[in-house]
């Protein structure tokens, strides 16, 4: 199965938006960010999620946004960040929102139970 990314100058800013306005979708982008490809289960595996059907429209609106590659390998799924078309695209803001979401992550965890 052949997937449709869309080109570079095909990203526009609101669904990139949209899309990382996702907490889940915005883990998974963190992980990615790491570098390399990763498969679709190591991404689940490290997220906690055990459905994979759970992440079926995860991965579409990230593909289709223009944040992430998808590519079949075998019985899996590839994922690696696009991270050259979103930086060249807009500059600084795949870091901006990343760097948010650790500070964000930080006030999380220092918060009183």
């Amino acid at each position: 199965m052949a997937f449709r990314h869309p080109d570079r100058d095909q990203i526009r800013i609101e669904d990139v938006l949209s899309a990382l306005g996702n907490g889940v979708r915005l883990a998974v982008v963190r992980i990615l960010d790491a570098g390399g490809e990763h498969n679709c289960t190591s991404v689940l595996n490290t997220l906690g999620i055990t459905a994979k059907s759970t992440m079926t429209h995860h991965w579409r609106v990230l593909r289709d946004s223009g944040i992430i590659w998808q590519q079949p390998s075998g019985r899996e799924n590839l994922l690696v960040l696009r991270r050259d078309d979103l930086d060249a695209r807009y500059p600084g803001l795949l870091d901006a929102i990343l760097s948010g979401a650790r500070t964000d992550e930080g006030h999380a965890a220092a918060r009183p139970r």
